[in-house]
């Protein structure tokens, strides 16, 4: 007998030396991180929007845990995106602004990413969607299910029942390690027109953006349509006729995500990977509408963020703590079992509060926006508490740029002939020319319009909020800290 228990012991020992640096096989989930395009807070019932439609994703959230202080870091695609699948900070990381095209930013060659790391660790890793991040090998994934251009209407991203479908094959797999499945879809990104000549555009005044819907459908989804009238207009938008006329297609881009997700799930549980897999839906960033995506006030990067824990023994669960997608990356690696070196990320793990649990001290975020396309530099740094928001504008001199697609958007251009001319409660004047300095009492001005900045009393306050933005820039090693000795 105590042969056999030392026997099994060696064995136990061997086991764990021979898969490197992670948990004992049985241990290790298999891992799904559905990572959507442009998708706000505003549109999901789980958030409390009564219009939408998204039964999947609000089961999910009902089966779940549903964060309510989720932050993306920057709001851009690429950026954001190299901050989830490495947990670093994009001024960290080099993935200054979008990957595509003549923009053509890169993280830097020696980022460990999150899937090299799982598969370094025995993980089966895949990826479908929208991908948006270079180098490759930098974020190298085992199996390409899809390549995953850039809001390109030729790839799949806009399907999302196929991308479930065509997911299968790696949930569906004899083999015994577990997996990673990187679920990114284009919607409800906006969605480039075509011109007679073939040109794509994003210019289609006076008609809405049509966010990827489209009259022939896609298969597996039954179109959700609404009507202009009865969407919600979200109160840092001009309520127009042009605006609520988008909103509405956005919302049927969000109804098809949503079906996809939903058949994503029904994969995963008619395969009885459902209850060994943690399971989480997010998005790159805010909204596509002026106000929200490229910009760091709250409709651009808080977020939603359900997550599914393995086993989930308290359903419906809701996590206050605030967390940023620089938490991504440990957090999966944490519940995977996988060792990292001292100072690889930004951020920290919360695994210990996947299931609703209080996380004591997760009081605080911080956010970093350098570009979106090369010729949008503008960069701001900010620090986020409970109650308060400090905005650096460090190039403030200049006029605010933001993305082509919104700079075309019927929303913008309703706003700029409007009696007025307001992006909701804010001047568009005052939208396109900001100080150095904005800080804001989010419990008494959620909207982010009185900025108490310069204000005699607040001034305190402001010198504490920026001396803990100057240590997030030294800790993260911000290039863009060198301005404060320069200037």
């Amino acid at each position: 007998m105590r042969c056999s228990v030392i026997f099994s012991c060696f064995l136990a020992v061997f086991c764990l030396a021979a898969s490197g640096p992670v948990a004992a096989a049985t241990t290790r989930p298999n891992i799904v991180l559905m990572v959507a395009d442009d998708h706000g807070r505003d549109a999901l019932g789980c958030y409390g929007n009564p219009q939408i439609k998204t039964p999947h994703l609000d089961a999910l959230a009902a089966d779940g845990t549903r964060f309510t202080a989720a932050f993306c870091t920057t709001a851009s695609c690429s950026p954001s995106r190299s901050v989830i699948l490495s947990g670093q900070h994009n001024h960290r990381n080099g993935m200054y602004g979008l990957q595509h095209d003549e923009h053509h930013f890169q993280s830097f060659d020696t980022v460990k990413s999150l899937p090299v790391r799982l598969g370094e660790a025995g993980y089966r890793t895949a990826r479908i969607g929208k991908f948006h991040v270079g180098p490759e090998p930098a974020f190298a994934f085992q199996t390409v299910l899809s390549a995953g251009a850039a809001n390109d209407p030729a790839t799949i991203g806009r399907s999302p029942v196929e991308m479930a479908e065509q997911s299968r094959g790696v949930i569906e797999s004899a083999d015994a390690r577990p997996f990673f499945l990187y679920f990114a879809s284009d919607d409800p990104h906006r969605a480039n027109a075509v011109l007679p000549s073939g040109k794509p555009t994003f210019d289609t005044w006076p008609q809405p953006n049509r966010f990827g819907n489209r009259d022939e459908g896609y298969p597996g989804i039954t179109p959700v349509t609404y009507r202009a009238e009865e969407v919600r207009v979200p109160p840092f938008l001009p309520d127009t006729p042009a605006c609520r006329a988008e909103l509405a297609e956005y919302y049927q881009a969000v109804s098809r995500l949503d079906q996809g997700v939903g058949r994503l799930l029904a994969i995963l549980k008619a395969a009885g990977k459902y209850d060994s897999t943690l399971i989480i839906y997010i998005s790159d960033n805010g909204m596509a509408f002026p106000g929200a995506k490229t910009t760091l006030y709250e409709a651009g990067m808080r977020l939603p963020c359900i997550v599914r824990a393995p086993g989930q023994s308290h359903p419906g669960a809701v996590q206050p703590a605030m967390v940023t997608w620089a938490d991504l990356t440990p957090t999966i690696l944490d519940a995977a079992g996988v060792r990292s070196e001292a100072g690889a990320f930004d951020g920290r793990s919360f695994r210990a509060g996947l299931e609703g649990a209080a996380l004591p001290g997760w009081d605080e975020v911080f956010a970093s926006h350098t570009l979106h396309e090369i010729t949008m530099y503008y960069p701001m740094r900010v620090v986020r508490t409970r109650r308060y928001k400090l905005i650096v504008n460090l190039a403030h001199e200049l006029t605010f740029p933001f993305a082509l697609d919104l700079a075309k958007s019927p929303t913008w251009i309703s706003a700029t002939q409007s009696a007025g001319k307001r992006l909701g409660p804010r001047p568009i004047e005052q939208f396109l020319h900001r100080p150095k300095f904005e800080l804001y009492d989010l419990e008494n001005d959620p909207e982010e319009v009185a900025n108490l900045a310069d204000d005699p009393r607040q001034q305190i306050l402001k010198a504490e909020l920026l001396a803990k933005l100057q240590a997030f820039q030294v800790r993260t090693r911000d290039p863009w800290f060198r301005k404060w000795a320069f200037e």
